[in-house]
């Protein structure tokens, strides 16, 4: 399983609008072949960042979402956010599983 964490520095004053936006977003990933799941982690601490982690089959996977139409198109509306929205630059980072207590 292939695992990314992408760690969303939101200005507290903007998280609601921030979590607003991904409880009504379009779904597109979760049609994609080797999708598995996502999850929205909301930061305890003050300056702690939002996470967004997907789960993927295959980091190819992965990598045929970021290069389609839909990944584009989703990500093309956050140029209507508050320019104040992010503290700083967002920080991907990304993983293969090697142990799943599910499994």
């Amino acid at each position: 399983m292939f695992v990314t964490m992408n760690r969303i520095f939101v200005n507290q004053e903007h998280g609601s609008i921030f979590e607003e936006r991904f409880r009504n977003r379009q779904h597109a990933v979760d049609q994609m072949p080797g999708f598995v799941r996502n999850i929205v982690l909301r930061p305890q601490a003050e300056n702690d960042p939002y996470v967004v982690m997907t789960f993927w089959q295959s980091e190819e996977d992965f990598k045929n979402w970021v290069d389609s139409d839909a990944f584009k198109q989703g990500h093309a509306k956050s140029g209507t956010l508050p320019k104040d929205m992010f503290t700083q630059p967002g920080k991907l980072e990304t993983f293969e599983a090697f142990l799943d207590s599910d499994e």
